[in-house]
């Protein structure tokens, strides 16, 4: 009885012991939580640790896209986000994040409303170690600076050339406006890149959460998040971020190009009932051979939308996957928009195609402009 007893009581003093010692150790690392703000950007655009400090990142994703995080070697952000767009197609599977000693630490990609978190031990050399996001279209504008230093205070924010421009007029913490420091009279693209891409932009004619997607043959379209909708359509090049990026108040991407289509409609999918507007939620996207794929619900019911130039680089081909149908589904068009429609399933009248249950699980429209 007596041995069991003194089992017992080392055990609790044991228990008590570890406790202790991960309370200390708790105590010791410096957590930093950070998320994400509207026009790509990270809410906190930098913070300070000492040199060999032990570190919690806390990532949040509270964007309606993916974003990674990666913290870099002084002075190589922009050729740890070079190496990730010659990732390619093979960038998905990778999270983004290049094969390089330029990369420190990494939280792979984090999808919207996910958390991440990363612990790690500062570098004992003191400096400014970039941290950015690598998805493609984001890591010219959407990085940080992490400081590892002594100093109780960091250099004047107005004058910080380590964070976007935009970020220099506030307190590096509560700015809003997506920015860097690049001329307007610098290319319209800071690298080169290979269709299909995709920016996260503001334009004219969409909603705060537009994506800007450029396809082989010349093509582009702009995707509203927001509304979960193609919103229109352009033959030429494809946008100028110029202004965006310089940080100019209210600016937006200036289309490169001819519109040669815009939805008039009041909202072209319709379930169940052909004349009530439904209720739609995006859920994200994901890309398949380099093409976003957007996900989203109308009236409750899962959506899948590809969105692919033409053969004859004529107009647009558009698939949809509605696994979970299970009521009639109608696609509408405004009559007079420019364009002639046909589809790979249901039935047409006038401007509105009818698909059973079973079609809508997956079809394709094929919308050419008028010549």
């Amino acid at each position: 009885m007596r041995a069991i007893k003194s089992a017992g009581l080392f055990l609790l003093i044991l228990t008590f012991v570890f406790q202790f010692n991960d309370g200390l150790a708790q105590k010791d690392t410096k957590t930093i939580s950070i998320k994400v703000m509207p026009g790509l950007q990270f809410d906190i655009v930098r913070f300070a640790v000492k040199p060999g400090e032990k570190v919690k990142l806390l990532f949040t994703n509270t964007d309606d896209m993916a974003h990674n995080l990666l913290i870099t070697k002084p002075g190589t952000r922009e050729a740890v986000v070079h190496a990730a767009l010659q990732l390619a197609e093979k960038g998905p599977a990778k999270d983004y994040i290049p094969a390089t000693a330029n990369v420190l630490w990494a939280i792979p990609i984090v999808a919207p409303d996910e958390k991440a978190s990363l612990a790690f031990t500062a570098p004992s050399t003191k400096g400014v170690y970039p941290y950015v996001c690598t998805f493609p279209g984001h890591g010219f504008v959407m990085y940080g600076a992490m400081y590892v230093t002594d100093k109780t205070e960091l250099p004047d924010i107005k004058t910080d050339l380590n964070i976007p421009e935009s970020r220099r007029k506030g307190n590096g913490s509560a700015a809003t406006m997506a920015g860097h420091s690049m001329h307007a009279d610098k290319p319209a693209h800071p690298y080169a890149l290979t269709p299909p891409y995709l920016y996260r932009v503001f334009m004219e004619g969409a909603g705060p959460a537009a994506i800007a997607v450029r396809l082989p043959q010349r093509l582009s379209y702009c995707w509203d998040a927001g509304s979960c909708r193609l919103r229109f359509a352009w033959a030429g090049d494809f946008v100028d971020n110029s202004a965006l990026w310089a940080g100019h108040k209210d600016a937006t991407a200036a289309i490169l190009g001819e519109v040669f289509y815009r939805d008039k409609t009041v909202y072209p999918l319709r379930v169940k009932d052909a004349d009530a507007i439904p209720v739609t939620a995006f859920r994200g996207y994901r890309l398949i051979d380099r093409y976003p794929e957007f996900h989203y619900t109308v009236n409750g019911v899962n959506v899948y939308e590809m969105i692919k130039p033409a053969a004859d680089s004529s107009g647009l081909v558009r698939t949809f996957r509605m696994p979970d149908a299970a009521d009639t589904v109608w696609f509408v068009f405004t009559p007079g928009d420019g364009m002639k429609y046909a589809s790979s399933a249901g039935s047409w009248e006038g401007n509105r195609l009818i698909l059973g249950a079973e079609e809508a699980r997956s079809f394709s429209i094929t919308m050419t402009r008028n010549k």
